[in-house]
């Protein structure tokens, strides 16, 4: 079986209560004291709570991954 990438789940809010999901995948390039992410997708909409963000990026990375998460 492939590895797992790994994917995070954060929530911005870009404007005062509008808030977006963003996925984001840790890259190879090596900090000091950080694990640097790229984003891999976002919402093109807000959200009007924190919570319904966080549950729409959640569903959307079920859609992309499917049940056996994000492997390469």
């Amino acid at each position: 079986m492939s590895p797992l990438r790994n994917i995070a789940l954060t929530v911005h809010e870009l404007e005062e209560g509008e808030f977006y999901w963003v996925l984001m995948e840790a890259t190879d390039y090596a900090m000091e004291e950080a694990l640097p992410y790229l984003p891999v997708e976002s919402s093109a909409d807000p959200y009007a709570t924190y919570a319904n963000a966080l549950v729409a990026g959640l569903a959307a990375m079920r859609r992309m991954f499917g049940n056996g998460g994000p492997r390469d």
